[in-house]
């Protein structure tokens, strides 16, 4: 079955990076694009970004410049590197494998999400 496992989240102080790991299994890895999400308390998930079977990226207007997402496919693992984290970054983050569904990408499997905290 599809299993996606999340690890690298933490407490981290403004201006600080954390990176986080997506380990895969159960499909395959190198077929499919994934994805990166956020939720904060109160607000609706977000998709944070996302990397194509072939490498392309997305990134949320909010994340560009400081979030990298990169893939290993030998590894089955994607990851999310997070500099210059500010406090509006604080949220549960989720890993997502992602399908096409028209001229859209959903997210259908989730993985169980990590806490990321920044404090001031």
């Amino acid at each position: 079955q599809v299993q996606l496992v999340e690890s690298g989240g933490g407490l981290v102080q403004v201006g600080g990076s954390l990176r986080q790991s997506c380990a895969a299994s159960g499909f395959s890895f190198s077929s499919y694009a994934m994805g990166w999400y956020r939720q904060a308390p109160g607000k609706e998930r977000e998709l944070v970004a996302a990397i194509t079977a072939s490498g392309s990226t997305y990134y949320a207007d909010s994340v560009k410049v400081r979030f990298t997402i990169s893939r290993d496919n030998a590894k089955n693992t994607v990851y999310l590197q997070m500099n210059g984290l500010q406090p509006e970054d604080t949220a549960v983050y989720y890993c997502a494998r992602l399908i096409y569904s028209g001229n859209r990408v959903d997210p259908d499997y989730w993985g169980q999400g990590t806490q990321v905290t920044v404090s001031s």
